[in-house]
This record gives C-alpha cells, structure tokens and sequence, in this order.
C-alpha cells in the first residue's frame, strides 16, 4: 500500500484517469494539478494550482507521456489553464521526490540533471515498451485499413525495426495473412525474424526491396524511408510511421511522389487509452511502491 506517500498528478489526457484510479486504489495521498474541468470522482484526491510550494511535499511527481515541451509547457486536456515546469517548480520538490513521464525532452532532462532530481522514462522500460505495442500495433492496423482499399491478408508489407514494436507488429501482420518483409540492421535481429517466418532483409537494401510493396510500417526513428526508397514504392503504397516526431520518412517527398505517408506517434493513447493508462499506472505505481518499501519517500 502507499499509505501516506503524497503524489501529484500534472496534467495528461484520458489515461490518467486510470493512474489515479490505481493510485487510489493504494491509498495514496493524491493531488491533481490541471484537472478543473475533470469531474469523474476520486474519493479521498484533491484538486490543487499549479504552484512551485504546491510541489514542497510531494513524494513523486507525474507528468504526462510527454514530460513537458521544451518550453515546460505541460499537456493536460482537462484545464484552460497553462501550466508550465519551471526550473522553480523543479527547485521546489524535495530531494528524494521522482519525476515519472512517458518519455523526456532535452529541457526537462537537463532540468532534472541540473537539480539532481531523479527522472524515471516509463517508455525507455522494456516492460512498459512491449505491452505498448500491443495498441500500437492495432491502431496502426486500424490506419492501414482505413488507407487502403486492399485486405491485409495478401499484401506485401515491410517492417522496418525488429525492436520491441517492431516484432508485434509484423507478428500480427503475419497473423492477418499479409507477407511481411523485416527490415533490420543486426545479425540477431537477422536470425530471429527469419525464425519468426518473416522475410529478413538488411536496411541498406531497402531501395531494393521497395518495388513491389503495399504498406511500410516504421519504426526507426532516423531518416531511413528516404526520398530515394520513396522513389522506387508504386504508387499505390501507403507509409506508417509509428516513430517518435519527426519520424523517419521523407515527408515532403512522399508528398510531391502523390504516395500516402502517415506519422502516427502515440497511438496507445490514442486509440486505447484505457488501456494504455492501465500500463502506465501498473508500472508507475510498482515503481513507487518499491520506493517505498525501501525507505525512499520521505
């Protein structure tokens, strides 16, 4: 249980809803920062202003998926209001108070790393990553259905990352029927998709191989669908994107070509946001409560 250990909560969207619910649920001491216009009951949370001596107790601060922008602007669908994480927000929580966030901009990195506050990265979690790409895959899934006008079950599509999206992706396209291409970089990778039953290639090839496909799925976030792989898709291609901004295609190109080209960051939150804040709040609340038991929280 998490019994007096004093959490706030700043901003978010639909999936901290189930990260206070699960907080609660541990008889945590919660308070929401952003939340005005929220009026799903909590028993026992509390609403408080975004104030640097409203951080002075707090044994752990959550923010977002995306920490902040890397102005400190923080996201939060639920108030009018602008919050912002200043470097006196930041000087204002207690030495041995966390920050837990999806994934980190360089400002609130270097924040934390200034002010010697420990910065948890959910996402950067092996745990947290897999069970992420479950609704990642089906929301790209759902993408490549609405965008095209064949079945999966048939097409050529290409995979290009065996890493933890990756692999569940081609998985679930390789359930659907379609032949999947994986597009990798290292000798394991090589090995395991080709044990898999995926058709592995070398990403240097991709031009190659780009002649006759249907759907390119990417998950690599550094310019590999380039203007020159680009160049060889047919017409009736569509690109999936599913890396962080700004992803790794040429955008402006696919454009100019007429092929239909797709950034699709965040889909869990998107399209299963309950779930995706299950995952969140089953890992983050762990997190605490080790901390906890240790002795950690003040």
């Amino acid at each position: 249980m998490l019994t007096g250990v004093q959490i706030v909560l700043a901003g978010g969207d639909a999936r901290q809803l189930e990260v206070i619910r699960r907080l609660t649920e541990l008889d945590a001491a919660v308070t929401l920062m952003g939340f005005d216009r929220l009026d799903t009951p909590f028993s026992g949370v509390v609403k408080g202003e975004w104030t640097p001596e409203a951080l002075s107790s707090a044994h752990a601060l959550l923010l977002p998926a995306v920490g902040t922008e890397d102005d400190g602007a923080i996201s939060a669908i639920f108030t009018d209001q602008e919050l912002k994480f200043t470097e006196a927000h930041a000087a204002a929580l207690p030495k041995t108070c966390k920050i837990y966030t999806g994934m980190a901009k360089p400002y609130l990195r270097q924040l934390c790393d200034r002010l010697g506050i420990g910065l948890v990265e959910l996402f950067e979690r092996d745990d947290v990553a897999i069970y992420n790409s479950i609704p990642t895959a089906e929301g790209a899934l759902m993408m490549a259905i609405q965008n095209t006008d064949i079945t999966i079950h048939g097409s050529v599509c290409m995979v290009l990352g065996m890493g933890r999206t990756g692999l569940t992706m081609a998985r679930v396209l390789q359930g659907l029927g379609a032949k999947v291409l994986a597009g990798v970089r290292r000798e394991e990778s090589f090995a395991r998709s080709y044990e898999m039953g995926f058709e592995p290639f070398y990403i240097a090839d991709i031009a190659r191989l780009a002649g006759n496909i249907d759907l390119i799925f990417n998950t690599i976030p550094n310019m590999i669908v380039t203007a020159q792989v680009i160049a060889q898709l047919p017409l009736r291609a569509v690109i999936i994107d599913l890396a962080s901004k700004p992803g790794g295609t040429d955008f402006r190109f696919a454009e100019k070509r007429g092929i239909k080209a797709l950034l699709a960051p965040g889909l869990p939150g998107i399209v299963a946001p309950k779930t995706a804040g299950r995952i969140i709040a089953n890992s983050v609340s762990q997190m605490i409560l080790e901390d906890h038991k240790r002795g950690n929280t003040p």
